[in-house]
């Protein structure tokens, strides 16, 4: 997945609203995945708890390395962390901003 180019024609974006934020389309969710993974292995380095039973180190390294292209060894958690974190900022700066309906530069 390039964050440069959108995954489809399929609207994607962030839309904000009083009280919440709507992440929606292939794109949205594919920003709020990495980001997910992220965070999870973050806390799995400083626990050694998974946040749940999908989430185990080889699933959550297969899917650092379908989203970001780079391999991850045992043990590199805060590795294959940051470079989902550096992804997901890049597609979350490349996808549409909305408040309350009306685009956001």
């Amino acid at each position: 997945m390039n964050p440069e180019q959108p995954s489809s024609n399929d609207q994607s974006g962030i839309d904000y609203h009083k009280g919440s934020t709507m992440i929606y389309g292939p794109d949205g969710i594919a920003f709020y995945r990495a980001a997910a993974i992220a965070s999870a292995l973050r806390f799995y380095a400083k626990t050694g708890m998974k946040i749940n039973r999908a989430y185990t180190p080889t699933n959550m390294f297969a899917a650092a390395t379908e989203i970001t292209g780079k391999t991850f060894k045992r043990g590199q958690y805060l590795e294959a962390a940051e470079a989902l974190t550096a992804w997901a900022q890049t597609m979350k700066a490349a996808l549409p901003k909305t408040v309350d309906g009306k685009v956001v530069p």
